[in-house]
């Protein structure tokens, strides 16, 4: 990621989206970075790529490292589910099972570390 989101940025984007039905492009892009950055905080490594498109990607989880090409363990998703998934609003099944959710790999699921309560 390129430079860190402090505190209050991050959370006055979240706020700004989740005030809005339709949130300005810049606290969208402000909100889901800030998320990334935290999933990065929380589980620090290079096995797992999170993409949401067109705001920001991650790589995340310890594990083997990825350099190049496709990474053999992807997510991706939507600003809207990523910000939910993160935020606790929706849960990860039943946004996997709505199909806003795209994950390939043994590594994929993030369950586990979500969500991040910022």
């Amino acid at each position: 990621m390129a430079r860190k989101i402090d505190t209050e940025t991050g959370r006055t984007a979240l706020a700004a989206v989740a005030a809005s039905d339709s949130p300005s492009r810049t606290d969208l892009a402000t909100a889901v970075r800030y998320l990334l950055q935290l999933l990065d905080e929380k589980a620090p490594g290079n096995s797992v790529e999170v993409r949401v498109p067109p705001f920001g990607a991650a790589q995340v989880v310890e594990g083997l490292r990825h350099t190049r090409g496709t990474p053999p363990n992807v997510v991706e998703t939507d600003a809207a589910t990523w910000i939910a998934l993160a935020t606790g609003q929706e849960s990860w099944s039943d946004a996997a099972s709505a199909g806003r959710i795209r994950a390939s790999g043994t590594r994929a699921d993030l369950s586990h570390l979500l969500p991040l309560r910022p």
